[in-house]
Formats: structure tokens, C-alpha cells, sequence
């Protein structure tokens, strides 16, 4: 039999964090995952140089049940926080559109660095290590592993959703809550590409625009991509999140409202030049090719009328479409849902029914918008539960 004061499963981004900080004031700490690597999520993440947190984080980039319980956690570690852990590190970053900062050459650093501060914690991290078995006794946590039993005084949930199977993805975390007396809420894809039916964009496969992209619950002024599929782009990933089947998005080709001052303008000076011609001015050419028929389009600019003007810049700015779903787990960058919060200390990420058990990161029902958000969330969360591991 192993004792340790705290075993955490999952080498995931919130995993890793924890590892490192819970050990800090050496109590010993058994970071295991299943995977043959530690932080998979991590090292695709951002194209490959992790968009590691967001300079605007605040409590409202993120959605839960509960809108409120996020935010000790969030507030105790900033982005600023981690920001300084990055920079003490020496790792190069760059700010992209939003407040999304990514790392200038490659996101092993980031992996690498969390390493490091497991290592100098004196944490240990076996990986290719599967539990069965979790059970709790007067002596604490037992664990079933490969190499024989586990007892810990802490156990640290950090398994992740069920976003991207193929790196492993379960509902580990889900099945272990409810053992020990925990509600789940309804879990689902989020950050998704969404679908339509077959072949409805495929002549616009590769097309990008800046669009706003809207439902009843929010909207999100940023890229739309279409492709063979349906729809994706930050827009479309950010929507999805607030999306549910059966419901239509709105799509507005012109978020800045200048379409029909620019066509107007442009009538005086190129009036003899073809509607669609001078319209791809402003949108993709094909996306032009592609909505001809659909908004009537035809004659050269001289010929519309300011009212007709109107009628087409309405009709770009009032797209609706009905998704008939997404492309789910499979692509999703993260899981909508999760352990419910009511369940939770929102200081300590501590259960309410099991002292001792801890849920962090993307398990728990809080779900942060696309740019670096899910990242702080899951620095966040395991600091908050590993700095009261290490004070107990």
C-alpha cells in the first residue's frame, strides 16, 4: 500500500497546475493519467502555441448554472498571475485579436514549464497508469492501480470532459461525482463547428468573412468559415456554446453597419459597373456568387434604388440559418456542463459531500468563451484547490 497526502488524476493543463502547487509546501502529491504524455490538450492547442489565458478574463466570459461561482477562484488567480509565471520562465508571448495571448514559438513551453514546477515541488507523475477503483474509508481515498493500491487524504478530480476522444476524453470524472453524491448537469459540445445539411456550403468551402453571429442568448462580432460541413470560425465556436438544436442563429455579413453608405458612395462613381461586381468589393467573391440567386441579385449598381439598396443590405444583415446540429465531442475544444456547482466550495473547489475531494477544471460546470478563457479557468480552479491542500 502508497500513502500520499494528495493523488490528483489527471495530467491535463488544470492537473499539471495543481501538482506543482499542492506539493509546494511538501506534502506528498501523486499526479497519474492514463496517456502516454501529460498535457495532450495543451501541446494542440492554439495551432500549436497554446493560447494560454486572456488579457480580458473577467467572471463574464464564462457560463454555468451557477453565474456566480467562478468568480473566488478567477479573482485569486488572474491572468496576471500566470502571466508572471510565463514571463519568469522566459517564454516569448504575443497578444493576437481579443486579448488571446499565445506563445511566440511553441506550446511544449508551456507543458514544459508546468513540468519543471512539478519537478521542483517534488511531486511525482506516473503516466500509462488506468484506476479502477476509487473508495473512501476512515484512513481516506483508496485507489486501484496497476502497481497495487493507493490511499491518499486528498483526491483531485482533473480527468477533463468528454471533448476530443481520441486523446482519451471520458466521463471519469462525471461517473466518480455521482459516487460520491454530486449532481451532474447536462453535458455537451461547446466551441464546436456547427452542421448542415449535406453539401448546403460546400461550393463556399474555405470561405472566411467577418460577420456577427447571433442567437436570443448572446452574440459575437468575429470570422465565419465555411465549410464542407456547415459553418465553424470563432463566430460560429463562440455561438455554439449558447446554441440549441432546433433553434435558428442570425448571421450579419455587415456587423459595422457601412454596406449601404459604402454601395451608395460607390454608385456615384462606379454606377455602370455590375451589382455583384462591385458588391465582392466588400464581401468574398463566391460568397457574392453564392447568395446571387438568393437575394435576387442582378443589373449594374446605377440601376438600384436607394429602397432596393436597403432591401439587400437588410438581407445580409438578417442571414438566418438553422443548424441541424454540430459536429460534437469529436471537435469540440471543450465540454458545456459538467459537476454541478451547488456542490462545490467555490474558494476551495472542495465537495460539500466528501471533504477532502476536489473537482477542477474543465469537469466542473463553468465553461469560458473561446480565447484562452478555458485555460484561465483551469489555473484558476487547481490553484484554488492546491493552495488549500497545502494550508491543511
Amino acid at each position: 500500500m502508497e500513502f500520499w497526502d494528495t493523488i490528483i488524476i489527471g495530467a491535463g493543463a488544470a492537473g499539471l497546475f495543481c501538482a506543482g502547487q499542492a506539493a509546494s509546501t511538501g506534502k506528498r502529491t501523486l499526479l497519474i493519467d492514463h496517456a502516454k504524455r501529460p498535457g495532450e490538450k495543451i501541446r494542440i492547442a492554439g495551432g500549436g502555441r497554446c493560447n494560454f489565458t486572456n488579457m480580458h478574463a473577467e467572471p463574464g466570459n464564462f457560463i454555468g448554472r451557477n453565474p456566480h461561482f467562478h468568480k473566488s477562484a478567477l479573482a485569486r488567480f488572474t491572468q496576471w498571475d500566470f502571466i508572471a509565471l510565463v514571463d519568469a520562465y522566459q517564454i516569448a508571448w504575443h497578444e493576437k485579436t481579443l486579448g488571446q495571448l499565445f506563445c511566440d514559438e511553441k506550446s511544449t513551453q508551456i507543458v514544459d514549464m508546468l513540468l519543471s514546477e512539478l519537478n521542483k515541488s517534488g511531486a511525482e507523475l506516473r503516466l500509462n497508469t488506468i484506476v479502477t477503483d476509487i473508495t473512501h474509508g476512515p484512513e481516506g481515498f483508496r485507489l486501484a492501480l496497476p502497481s497495487g493500491p493507493a490511499q491518499a487524504r486528498n483526491l483531485v478530480l482533473a480527468t477533463g470532459g468528454k471533448s476530443i476522444p481520441k486523446m482519451g476524453a471520458t466521463g471519469f470524472a462525471y461517473d466518480m461525482a455521482r459516487r460520491f453524491g454530486h449532481e451532474v448537469t447536462e453535458t455537451r459540445p461547446a466551441l464546436v463547428p456547427l452542421t448542415f445539411p449535406e453539401g448546403r456550403f460546400a461550393p463556399l468551402a474555405g470561405v472566411s468573412a467577418p460577420a456577427r453571429v447571433s442567437n436570443a442568448r448572446n452574440s459575437f462580432d468575429e470570422a465565419l468559415l465555411f465549410t464542407h460541413r456547415g459553418l465553424s470560425g470563432p463566430s460560429i465556436l463562440q455561438i455554439s456554446s449558447y446554441w440549441r438544436e432546433g433553434e435558428a442563429i442570425g448571421v450579419n455579413l455587415d456587423p459595422q453597419a457601412e454596406l449601404f453608405e459604402a454601395l451608395r458612395d460607390q454608385r456615384q462613381t462606379e454606377g455602370r459597373r455590375n451589382l455583384t461586381t462591385e458588391l465582392a468589393r466588400h464581401l468574398p467573391a463566391r460568397l457574392v456568387e453564392y447568395l446571387t440567386p438568393v437575394l435576387g441579385l442582378s443589373g449594374n449598381l446605377a440601376d438600384q434604388s436607394d429602397a432596393r439598396l436597403r432591401e439587400i443590405v437588410a438581407a445580409l444583415q438578417g442571414w438566418e440559418l438553422t443548424p441541424n446540429g454540430s459536429e460534437g465531442y469529436r471537435t469540440a475544444e471543450v465540454t458545456l456542463g459538467g459537476v454541478d456547482t451547488d456542490g462545490l466550495d467555490s474558494k476551495t473547489m472542495m465537495s460539500k459531500h466528501q471533504p477532502g475531494l476536489y473537482f477542477i477544471g474543465e469537469c466542473v460546470d463553468v465553461t469560458g468563451w473561446l480565447g484562452g478563457f478555458n485555460f484561465q479557468w483551469a489555473w484558476s480552479s487547481a490553484h484554488a484547490a492546491a493552495r488549500h491542500i497545502a494550508a491543511s
